[in-house]
């Protein structure tokens, strides 16, 4: 059958929107949102594209199932696309990312986010977005979606890259192993310097995709977009089961920072981000989905959970939400390091499913202790 006219015209936007051709955009008057398949989208970087999914936990054995944790495992050797598809070794989108593990929530659950992305990789090409990893730029590649779905949700997770979060990890992790010495000091005048900027950039990745929605047909009451905030991948000091001296923390741990490190970025880092990513959203007129609590109690190192072992199993009740930093790279892709699991990337599904169903106002995703996925809650604010 031939495709319907709301159809056509939307993929004729779409087209145009990609090649930067604004002018021949139909008036809003005469567009219409889409008649395909309903969908819910997630963009940005590797806290939503399902970077570490392919872990259940962590555990000291460097060989087989590593105790059932490496969903890599073949039984003769290790193969990451059973976990990231076309994507293994790119842009890391695995099958258990946020959008993947949100249930029926919509026909089609797409994933554009990738590993490593900043706000110039959500920017359109014609706007000065920059392609990454062999891939448009992600509102670009949102065109084509919007032509032929009709978007409900789109979730948006960036800003993380641009302010440098794996080089702040990086540099704290280096401090405590080779310098003994603190990194918050130095780190936050850093960050301080570049927060400014990042969020105008946020600002500009949410108007891209405004843009976008709107060449393609939609009004704004047609989709909502959820702007989320980082879950904090490792615990306060009060909360971390190793102590502070000798190397547990490093070699057995797979968390090495001091806690003054620690308590800075749990409770002011991570929550200073939040607040500020909080900001855009009221600025913009978004929702926002305040994560920095979804992990506590599952971090790295919690005192609340386990690592797996021969007598400790993988369980989503008891194990680890965050993959640790394996120094030795003796276990998969140090780039994996410090992001939600499957476990935590199946929480965060449940988080974006709750949201789904709350049409308006922000929003706190927290954990329930000693329950799974499932146990996920929100709460106002």
């Amino acid at each position: 059958m031939p495709s319907s006219p709301h159809r056509a015209l939307r993929a004729l936007l779409a087209l145009c929107t990609a090649a930067g051709l604004a002018s021949v955009a139909a008036p809003s008057a005469q567009a219409s949102n889409g008649s395909g398949p309903t969908a819910v989208v997630a963009m940005g970087d590797s806290y939503i594209s399902g970077e570490a999914g392919r872990w259940l936990g962590n555990s000291l054995t460097n060989s087989g199932s590593r105790n059932g944790t490496d969903r890599a495992w073949t039984g003769s050797g290790y193969d990451p696309s059973r976990v990231y598809g076309s994507t293994a070794g790119g842009c890391h989108r695995s099958d258990t990312a946020e959008v993947k593990s949100a249930g029926p929530v919509a026909s089609s659950l797409i994933n554009l986010a990738c590993s490593g992305a900043t706000t110039k990789n959500v920017i359109r090409a014609s706007q000065g977005g920059q392609a990454y990893k062999g891939e448009s730029p992600q509102a670009d590649q949102l065109a084509a979606v919007a032509a032929a779905n009709d978007v409900e949700l789109i979730a948006l997770s960036i800003g993380g890259n641009d302010l440098g979060f794996a080089d702040i990890i990086a540099t704290c992790a280096k401090d405590y192993i080779v310098w003994y010495s603190y990194c918050h000091d130095d780190q936050q005048a850093e960050v301080d310097a570049k927060i400014d900027g990042v969020m105008a950039d946020v600002a500009t990745s949410v108007d891209e995709i405004r843009a976008v929605m709107t060449a393609a047909g939609y009004a704004a009451s047609d989709y909502r977009i959820v702007l989320q905030s980082y879950p904090s991948p490792i615990p306060r000091a009060a909360d971390n089961r190793y102590g502070e001296s000798g190397w547990t923390r490093t070699n057995t741990g797979g968390c090495p920072f001091w806690n003054a490190d620690s308590d800075w970025a749990r409770d002011s880092l991570v929550p200073q981000l939040a607040n500020r990513l909080k900001g855009v959203a009221a600025a913009k007129g978004v929702q926002f989905m305040d994560l920095r609590d979804a992990l506590q109690g599952r971090e790295v190192c919690a005192k609340a959970s386990k690592q797996v072992s021969s007598t400790v199993p993988a369980s989503a009740t008891t194990s680890e939400w965050a993959r640790w930093i394996d120094s030795q790279s003796t276990q998969g892709l140090v780039q994996e390091s410090m992001h939600p699991n499957a476990y935590g990337q199946q929480a965060l599904g449940r988080c974006l499913a709750l949201i789904h169903a709350v049409p308006t106002g922000n929003r706190s995703c927290r954990n329930t202790a000693g329950s799974g996925a499932s146990g996920m809650y929100l709460t106002t604010g």
